[in-house]
């Protein structure tokens, strides 16, 4: 089986298994997915949610955000964990966004970077979900599974989406990444994968090398 077979194998795999996977983080508005991705740093997206819940609740715009008080915008990421350093960043971004954008979230790789707090993961989840364009988020899922799939051979997030930039056709790329995150959710999970509930173990590299151990059949 080549590359290109293995490829659509996982590809196809995975749109069966989640046909409608989507972010997990709850937004309105693409500055608050934007937000709520740097809350989401050391944090789980279910407490995310919690608390940007609150956060839009209690300010209302973008506006608002920029004018906050830091101490109130502080106590109420607090549960995000590494509290100052994003409420500093959300702050600081909203003001870039609503002095140089005029309020809008920009749509080039390029802008979203030299946004405060933003990294290369976010501003693919933003070109992805919010602008339709392909884009790779090497998250935690992504890097993890893509490895154990044979599909990449690094940890570093830019490499793996490089790699996977290259070898993904560009209109599945965006779905894809969602797909790995509820995949590595729901089966193949870091500590216990469940490979023999796993629609897609005939294209893992790792499964295939522990099944050669353990003499099973493939």
């Amino acid at each position: 089986m080549n590359l290109k077979e293995r490829v659509y194998g996982i590809v196809e795999g995975l749109k069966r298994d989640y046909p409608q996977a989507e972010c997990s983080l709850n937004y309105d508005e693409p500055y608050q997915l934007l937000f709520a991705t740097r809350l989401s740093a050391q944090c789980t997206d279910a407490r995310v949610n919690i608390v940007t819940k609150e956060l839009y609740s209690r300010f209302r715009s973008l506006s608002e955000i920029a004018e906050c008080d830091i101490a109130e915008l502080e106590r109420i990421v607090r549960p995000c964990g590494v509290f100052r350093m994003k409420a500093r960043d959300i702050r600081a971004c909203a003001n870039v966004l609503l002095e140089k954008y005029d309020g809008r979230v920009p749509d080039t790789m390029e802008e979203l970077i030299s946004l405060p707090g933003v990294g290369r993961k976010t501003a693919n989840l933003i070109l992805g979900d919010i602008y339709g364009k392909p884009a790779v988020v090497a998250d935690t899922h992504c890097i993890r599974i893509s490895n154990k799939l044979g599909l990449c051979d690094s940890k570093d997030p830019k490499k793996v989406e490089m790699r996977l930039r290259k070898i993904i056709p560009p209109e599945e790329q965006n779905m894809l990444c969602h797909r790995f995150v509820w995949h590595g959710r729901a089966v193949c999970s870091a500590r216990n994968p469940q490979c023999e509930n796993c629609s897609i173990s005939k294209y893992c590299k790792t499964y295939e090398k522990d099944s050669k151990k353990q003499g099973a059949p493939l």
